[in-house]
C-alpha cells in the first residue's frame, strides 16, 4: 500500500457534526461522503437534487477526486448520481455537493449525516497532443459500439 495523500479539509460551520470522509474497510478504495442536509430532502422518483456535503478540500497538485454512487443506494433504493464519476479538480475550492438522482420507484429521502456518495482519491496524468498523420494499426482498429459481440 502507499503512503496516503495529504489532503487539507474544511468543515462549514454548520457543519461540525457531519463526520469526515472515511474508509468503511481496510482495503476500501472509496471514503463515504455523507450529505448535511439541514432538513430532509425527499427525492420522488425520476427527481434529482443537489446534495450538499459542507466540506471543502484542496488536492495536491496532481490529484483528483472521483465521486461516485454508492451501490448499496442504487440496489436497493434506486438512487444514483446524475454525472458519475463527478471530478473534484485540484484547484477546486468550493464546497464538494452531489447530484443525486431517484431512479427508483419510490420516494426516497435523503437525511443529515446519510451515506450518499464514495470519494476516490486519484493521481492524474496530463497529456500533451502529437499531431501525426496516421495511427499505428490494431487489431481492434475503429471497432466501436458492441463490435466484439454480447
Amino acid at each position: 500500500m502507499t503512503d496516503p495523500v495529504r489532503i487539507a479539509i474544511v468543515r462549514d460551520p454548520d457543519c461540525e457534526d457531519i463526520p469526515l470522509p472515511d474508509y468503511a474497510t481496510d482495503h476500501a478504495a472509496g471514503m463515504d461522503l455523507r450529505a448535511a442536509v439541514r432538513e430532509p430532502v425527499v427525492l420522488e422518483p425520476g427527481a434529482r437534487a443537489l446534495i450538499p456535503t459542507g466540506l471543502r478540500i484542496a488536492l495536491p497538485p496532481g490529484h483528483e477526486a472521483q465521486i461516485r454512487p454508492r451501490s448499496g443506494l442504487a440496489v436497493r433504493h434506486g438512487v444514483t448520481m446524475v454525472n458519475t464519476p463527478g471530478t473534484i479538480d485540484a484547484d477546486y475550492r468550493g464546497e464538494i455537493r452531489i447530484i443525486l438522482i431517484n431512479m427508483g420507484q419510490e420516494p426516497f429521502t435523503v437525511r443529515r449525516g446519510d451515506r450518499i456518495a464514495q470519494m476516490v482519491i486519484a493521481p492524474v496524468a496530463r497529456a500533451t497532443w502529437m499531431p501525426v498523420d496516421t495511427l499505428d494499426e490494431t487489431s481492434r482498429g475503429a471497432g466501436g459500439f458492441g463490435h466484439t459481440g454480447l
